[in-house]
């Protein structure tokens, strides 16, 4: 980043100077109205100095922010997001305008006081640890991450619900924005043991076995010694299974369930109504190169056991191969639907949901390119995770009831 800063600051005083010798040439124009060489020799490198500084501020800032922007905690992780969070906040609005990283701080994601981070010590000996991803938008942490958490904590009044992110950019970036503290994993398991916990039940919210749910399992069993009982719940799919024709209970929860949510969110009777319609929904999830890729192909298959037949799957990845962008919008215009509504097959909406589906000025965004395609009449999106569905809610209710029964 200091090169970048180096590279902004050299072209902002070249501009200056060709400024500056453009000026002087026009000294003796001849123009009545033309400012002394003395007035202009005192304006310009005021306005160069100027104009250096905000460059340099503000690429001072995108310094501080991508030095949050890592997956490893450490021990000066809490000072450096506090020293990026003041760094923007010394800025002027013209200052951070000039961020690169603008959005990191400016952007507007709803009321982190709503969010309970669920950090909190006197668990007692029997715990439930809600892991998640995470994700820095909010409104969607209280409302998606924190309906499973409360979903939870009713249906086990005697046990003591905390939380944990897979995810450390993330909780940087909650940290360094918001001042609310999110435990990491290991920082959740500790916490556990300097309590006291017995008994330890772990509820992943990830939506399949892949590389977040094997790395939940490992860190989980480095600490596995310290208590009496440690299981591990199932995650929101269930069992990934041995091809993509393989479909289970858990498959078809969700797919009722975030299906009968798009459709009463579009204001249609029903999915088939929809269709008669010419409506597709397009349900987009993150996609893995993990060998667990294969359930947003079972995924697609409980569709058509179901008789969705106006319901895709596809992610953002593109992995598997026929789960991209291009590769989803080939299989909607050729099964003759001229209108789409496109929503998240995610726990969370956040930044995939927001910026790579539905962001308009982004050609690169889902929304802009099934736009692009000129396939379709019309095309809406639907921003909400399936951790607000209280059907998801119940089954991972259950999921954590299995584990406990084990």
């Amino acid at each position: 980043m200091r090169k970048i800063s180096t590279l902004i600051l050299a072209g902002v005083l070249s501009a200056a100077m060709v400024f500056g010798l453009a000026a002087c040439g026009n000294q003796g124009g001849g123009s009545d109205n033309a400012p002394a060489p003395a007035e202009t020799e005192a304006a310009a490198p005021e306005e160069t100095e100027a104009v250096v500084d905000d460059a340099a501020a503000a690429a001072a800032v995108d310094e501080l922010i991508a030095a949050i922007q890592v997956q490893n905690w450490t021990e000066d992780t809490e000072a450096q997001c506090a020293a990026a969070k003041a760094a923007w906040d010394a800025l002027t609005p013209e200052q951070q305008e000039l961020v690169e990283e603008g959005d990191y701080f400016g952007r507007d994601t709803g009321d982190a006081s709503a969010d309970d981070p669920l950090n909190a010590d006197e668990i007692g000996e029997n715990e439930i640890l809600v892991v998640s991803f995470g994700t820095s938008f909010n409104d969607s942490r209280a409302q998606d991450i924190g309906g499973i958490e409360r979903a939870i904590q009713a249906a086990n009044p005697d046990w003591s619900v905390r939380r944990a992110f897979t995810a450390q950019i993330i909780i940087n970036h909650v940290l360094a924005r918001d001042g609310e503290s999110i435990d990491n994993v290991e920082q959740a398991l500790q916490r556990a043991v300097d309590n006291g916990v017995k008994n330890l039940v772990i509820q992943p919210t990830h939506l399949m076995h892949g590389a977040e749910y094997d790395e939940l399992s490992a860190a989980v069993e480095d600490y596995a010694e310290y208590f009496e009982s440690v299981t591990i719940a199932e995650p929101l799919l269930g069992e990934v299974g041995a091809d993509a024709t393989a479909i289970n209970a858990d498959k078809a929860a969700v797919a009722e369930a975030v299906v009968a949510e798009a459709v009463a969110t579009a204001g249609f009777d029903s999915l088939e109504a929809a269709g008669e319609a010419g409506t597709a929904f397009v349900f987009m999830g993150h996609g893995t190169s993990h060998a667990a890729a294969v359930t947003y192909d079972q995924m697609q298959a409980q569709m058509a056991a179901l008789g969705y037949a106006n319901v895709f799957i596809g992610t953002v990845e593109g992995e598997p191969e026929d789960t991209e962008c291009s590769a989803v919008i080939n299989a909607v215009t050729e099964a003759g639907y001229t209108n789409v509504i496109l929503r998240p097959l995610m726990v969370v909406a956040g930044d995939h949901a927001n910026n790579d589906m539905a962001d308009p000025e982004d050609e690169e965004s889902w929304v802009s390119q099934f736009t692009a395609s000129g396939n379709f009449e019309s095309i809406d999106t639907q921003i909400a995770g399936l951790g607000r569905i209280a059907a998801v809610e119940d089954l991972y209710v259950a999921h954590t009831a299995a584990a406990m029964a084990q």
